[in-house]
C-alpha cells in the first residue's frame, strides 16, 4: 500500500490546484453533483490543493472512514454528527418525552402552516423550516429563539416551570422531561430546517409521491430517509488524520487534513441504484446525515418531519410549486434550498 503525501509538501508550497479539482472551484460550487460524480469516477482519493486536504468522495471509502478513530474533527455539540456508528449521547430519553416533544412540535407546526395557508404565495424556507425546530425547542425549554440559535442575550422569555414536562436543566442527576431532551438536540435545530427543506424540495417535484404521502402518511419516515440520502443537509465532514490510516488504496499520513464527501458517497451508484432519483420506496437508503437511528437527536428531527409535513398537508392539501419555480441547493459544508416558493392551494 502506497503512502501518499501531499503534492509539494516540501519547504517550497505545491500550486494552486486547477478549479476544475478543487471543492472551492467553479465546478463544485456550479454543479456539485457532476462534480462528486467525476471525483468517484477518476480521482477516488484527490489532493486538493486549495482546500489543503484529501477528497474522499466514494460511499465504500467515506463510511468507514466517518467512524475511524484515527481520524478526528473538532469538538461537535451535545449529540451525534454524519455517519456515526455508536451514538455519542449518555443521556437516554424516556419514551414520554419524545411523545410530549411530538405534541409541542405537531401544535408549532400547525401554527406556522396555517399563517401561510391563506397566502397567493408563500417561501417554505424563510417561513416554515427554519423556524419549525428552533420554535419546537423554544417552546419545550422556555428559552428565547436566540438563545435556542446560540445567539447573545437569548436568554428565557418566560419561566423554565411554564415549559412543557420541564426539567431543571443543571441537575446533574439527570433530568426526565423533555425540556432536557429539546436542549440536548438544540444545536441541531439549523441542520433540521435544511433537512425539512430538502425534504420538501423533493416531495414538490415529485407530486405523484408527494400524492402517495398524502394518502399513505406512514410514507413520510421512507420520504424522510430518502431525502437524507439524496439530499443530505451536511456535504463535507473535515477530519484530521492522528495516525495513518489507509483510505481507497493508500494510506494518508499523520497531520494531514481529510475532507469525507458526504454529498458524494450518498450517490454512489456502486451503493445506491439511480441514485440521483427520489424514490420514497427505496429500501436501506442508508443516509449518514444525523447518527444512528437511536440516537435521541436522529429521533427528534424524524419527528419534527414527519410533524413537518402532515401540518403542511393538512392546511394545505391543495401545496404546489409556484408557477414556474425550481429549487436551487446553496452552500459548501451544507447545502439546502435557501428559497422554496410555494402556493398554497
Amino acid at each position: 500500500m502506497t503512502t501518499v503525501e501531499p503534492p509539494g509538501a516540501g519547504p517550497t508550497p505545491a500550486a494552486p490546484a486547477p478549479p476544475e479539482r478543487s471543492l472551492l472551484g467553479p465546478a463544485a460550487r456550479n454543479d456539485p453533483y457532476a462534480f462528486y460524480r467525476t471525483l468517484r469516477e477518476e480521482h477516488p482519493l484527490l489532493w486538493d490543493d486549495r482546500l489543503e486536504a484529501w477528497l474522499v468522495s466514494r460511499y465504500a471509502d467515506v463510511v468507514p472512514a466517518l467512524g475511524d478513530p484515527r481520524l478526528v474533527g473538532p469538538r461537535r455539540g451535545t449529540c451525534c454528527g454524519p455517519g456515526t456508528v455508536h451514538c455519542v449521547q449518555e443521556y437516554s430519553a424516556p419514551e414520554s418525552a419524545f411523545d410530549v416533544l411530538r405534541e409541542v412540535c405537531a401544535r408549532t407546526a400547525y401554527v406556522l402552516a396555517r399563517r401561510i395557508a391563506g397566502r397567493q404565495e408563500a417561501d417554505l424556507v424563510e417561513e416554515f423550516c427554519r423556524w419549525l425546530p428552533t420554535g419546537t425547542i423554544a417552546a419545550a425549554t422556555g428559552l428565547s429563539y436566540g438563545a435556542v440559535m446560540g445567539r447573545p442575550y437569548g436568554g428565557p422569555v418566560r419561566s423554565r416551570a411554564a415549559a412543557p414536562c420541564a426539567t431543571d436543566l443543571g441537575r446533574r442527576r439527570g433530568g426526565t422531561g423533555v425540556a432536557l431532551l429539546a436542549a440536548r438536540c438544540a444545536d441541531q435545530a439549523a441542520l433540521t430546517g435544511q433537512a425539512i427543506a430538502s425534504l420538501m424540495a423533493n416531495l414538490l417535484e415529485n407530486p405523484e409521491q408527494l400524492e402517495l404521502v398524502k394518502a399513505v402518511p406512514a410514507l413520510i419516515g421512507q420520504a424522510w430517509d430518502e431525502s437524507l440520502r439524496r439530499n443530505p443537509p451536511v456535504h463535507v465532514v473535515l477530519r484530521r488524520v492522528i495516525r495513518d490510516v489507509a483510505i481507497s488504496g493508500a494510506t494518508i499520513p499523520a497531520g494531514a487534513a481529510v475532507a469525507l464527501l458526504v454529498g458524494a458517497a450518498t450517490r454512489d451508484p456502486d451503493r445506491f441504484a439511480d441514485p440521483d432519483t427520489f424514490d420514497l420506496h427505496r429500501a436501506n437508503p442508508g443516509g449518514l446525515a444525523f447518527g444512528p437511528a437511536d440516537c435521541p437527536a436522529a429521533r427528534v428531527a424524524e419527528l419534527q418531519a414527519d410533524c413537518a409535513v402532515n401540518a403542511l398537508l393538512t392546511a394545505m392539501p391543495g401545496l404546489r410549486p409556484a408557477d414556474g419555480f425550481e429549487a436551487v441547493e446553496c452552500g459548501l459544508l451544507t447545502r439546502a434550498p435557501r428559497l422554496l416558493l410555494i402556493r398554497p392551494s
